[in-house]
C-alpha cells in the first residue's frame, strides 16, 4: 500500500461532504415540490425496486441510503398518504410487510423525468469514461 497525502486525502473528503450536501438540496427541494422528504422517497423507490413483491420494514430500513431512527414512522406516513399498504405476516405477526401502491408509483412516474433532468444537468460535465472512472473511485471508497 503507498503512502497518501492526508492533507489532500481531507480536503477531497471535503469536496465530498460539499458535493453531496449540494446534490441532496437540489434533490430535498424536487421532493418537497412533490410533498415527501428524501427520506420517503428513498422507501418509495425502494419498494419500486422490489419489483411486485413486499418488503418487511426491517428489510425496507436496511436498504435506505441513509439510515432514519423510526423507519415505521416513516412508512406511517407514506401509508396515511395511499401511497403504500402494509400488513402483518400470516407466518410471523411480528413482521409488518409492506408495498408500493399505484398512487406511489404514479409520484415517483412524476418525479423521474424532472430527477433525471437534474442528474444530467449536475453531471453535464462529465463524458462517459469519466462517470465510469469516477463510479470506481467511489466504490473503492466505500470498499473499506
Amino acid at each position: 500500500m503507498t503512502a497518501i497525502d492526508v492533507r489532500r486525502a481531507e480536503r477531497t473528503a471535503l469536496k465530498l461532504m460539499r458535493v453531496h450536501e449540494q446534490l441532496a438540496g437540489s434533490r430535498a427541494t424536487l421532493f418537497k415540490a412533490h410533498g415527501l422528504s428524501a427520506p420517503q422517497y428513498n422507501v418509495l423507490r425502494i419498494l419500486r425496486g422490489a419489483v411486485g413483491t413486499d418488503l418487511s420494514c426491517h428489510e425496507v430500513g436496511a436498504r435506505m441510503l441513509k439510515r432514519v431512527p423510526d423507519v415505521t414512522r416513516l412508512l406511517d406516513r407514506l401509508e396515511t398518504r395511499g401511497l403504500l399498504t402494509r400488513w402483518r405476516c400470516a407466518e410471523d405477526r411480528r413482521v409488518v410487510r409492506t408495498r408500493i401502491t399505484a398512487a406511489g408509483l404514479q409520484l415517483l412516474a412524476a418525479i423521474d423525468p424532472p430527477l433525471r433532468d437534474r442528474i444530467g444537468r449536475e453531471f453535464a460535465a462529465f463524458d462517459a469514461a469519466d462517470l465510469q472512472r469516477l463510479d470506481e473511485l467511489l466504490d473503492a471508497l466505500l470498499a473499506p
